[in-house]
């Protein structure tokens, strides 16, 4: 069997769709399924046309040149229509089974356009939906023009896609509330490769000087910064802990990555009083962030609630729980997905930066507690959320289509006639 992804962006790049997709082409490939992958010209310029990274292959589509690539709205139909030309160029170099588009709906029109053109069956991924991201980046307006056609296409795409399969429950319900059969729609969920990470990794003590810190707690968050992960009330909780502080040392925030709230953040921290105890680090290696882990006792997601956040579950929380760390994350229903409260890990009231103070005071009060939800935290990723788990899903989603069990598909490229 061969399967052509198709892809909004990839590594080399980092993100989290990067390392989803990363993880699901390593997994298939493990499986012994053959793959082959095409990016839209959202990647960017590339050096070739055809790439290899890590074993994997990439053919690469030219972002749009000229008027076309800064003209809202004509920029993305220029994103379909060059995609789609390069898509039908790798269907005959390459011979796929079947196309499996992921997010946005972008690449699903492409894929659908070629995919009926050739008699190749599509499956589409929905990872979010792209409406909500840019109302909260600001791009578009909720119910506005924009975000109203966004919808209208990823719903046309969601209908006329062969097999659909989605990231979490969240997003599952809403496709089917759009009218998507049920027995069309498959949750691959998120998860980790739990073999990567290790569990009580000593402190990186170098580090923890470098940065300042002393021997008081650690909060932590690694990742982008973008509106929706609030975290500006996770500073705005530390000035809560600071004037809470009796005979308790006031605990470090460490902030680990950059994006479009760092300045703003900065100056939060500033206003507030509680710049020394509030840690950033700008963006750091990919291959360093491990130390950066060794020295957070609590991961912190402070989510606010939104569509986002309510329909779409995280990655970083279950890579925070595959190495046993403790993890306190607001109530919204993307994290209540990976999280039960008081067990693998700690909820609190979104949006109140005084429920989160109140939460890692408690926490920091229940030390003695702290290893019995650690464990906790490990063994559901082990046990519920590892990349071999989610990507055998793709197993039933794939066989119908291709009208022969998965194991057996691989006949299905040899010698078989162009579509």
């Amino acid at each position: 069997m061969k399967i052509l992804h198709i892809l909004d962006h990839s590594i080399p790049l980092h993100s989290g769709y990067t390392f989803r997709t990363r993880a699901i082409l390593e997994q298939q490939a493990a499986l012994g399924w053959d793959t082959v992958q095409i990016t839209s010209g959202k990647q960017g310029a590339s050096s070739a046309a055809l790439e290899t990274i890590d074993g994997l292959r990439f053919h690469r589509t030219p972002p749009p040149a000229g008027a076309a690539g800064r003209l809202p709205m004509v920029n993305q139909w220029r994103i379909i229509e060059d995609l789609a030309q390069r898509l039908d160029a790798a269907v005959t170099a390459e011979r796929p089974d079947l196309l499996h588009a992921h997010s946005p709906a972008l690449n699903g029109l492409a894929a659908l356009r070629v995919g009926r053109r050739r008699g190749l069956p599509v499956v589409y991924e929905c990872r979010a939906f792209w409406e909500d991201a840019a109302a909260d980046h600001g791009t578009s307006r909720e119910g506005g023009l924009r975000y109203r056609l966004t919808r209208a296409l990823e719903t046309h795409v969601l209908r006329r896609a062969d097999a659909v399969t989605c990231i979490c429950e969240g997003l599952r319900k809403d496709i089917q509330g759009r009218g998507i059969a049920p027995e069309k729609l498959t949750v691959i969920p998120n998860a980790v490769d739990a073999e990567r990470f290790g569990v009580d990794v000593p402190k990186d003590l170098a580090l923890a000087d470098e940065l300042g810190l002393d021997d008081a707690p650690v909060l932590g968050f690694i990742g982008s910064f973008y509106a929706y992960e609030g975290l500006d009330l996770a500073v705005e909780a530390m000035a809560h802990l600071s004037k809470a502080s009796t005979n308790s040392p006031v605990p470090h925030l460490l902030l680990v990555g950059g994006g479009p709230q760092e300045a703003g953040l900065r100056s939060l921290a500033v206003a507030l009083g509680v710049s020394e105890r509030v840690h950033f680090t700008g963006r750091v290696p990919h291959d360093e962030v491990h130390r950066y882990y060794s020295l957070v006792d609590v991961l912190v997601y402070p989510r606010r609630s939104m569509r986002l956040t309510e329909l779409v579950t995280p990655l970083k929380p279950l890579e925070a729980m595959a190495q046993g760390k403790l993890v306190l994350a607001s109530d919204v229903g993307g994290h209540r997905e990976l999280i039960r409260d008081g067990s693998n890990g700690r909820l609190f009231g979104a949006g109140d930066a005084g429920a989160l103070a109140d939460a890692v005071s408690a926490l920091l009060r229940d030390r003695k507690g702290w290893a019995v939800q650690r464990d906790a935290a490990r063994r559901f990723v082990e046990e519920e959320r590892t990349w071999p788990r989610s990507v055998a899903r793709y197993r039933d989603v794939y066989a119908p289509l291709l009208g022969t069990p998965v194991s057996d598909a691989a006949a299905l490229s040899d010698g078989e006639p162009v579509r």
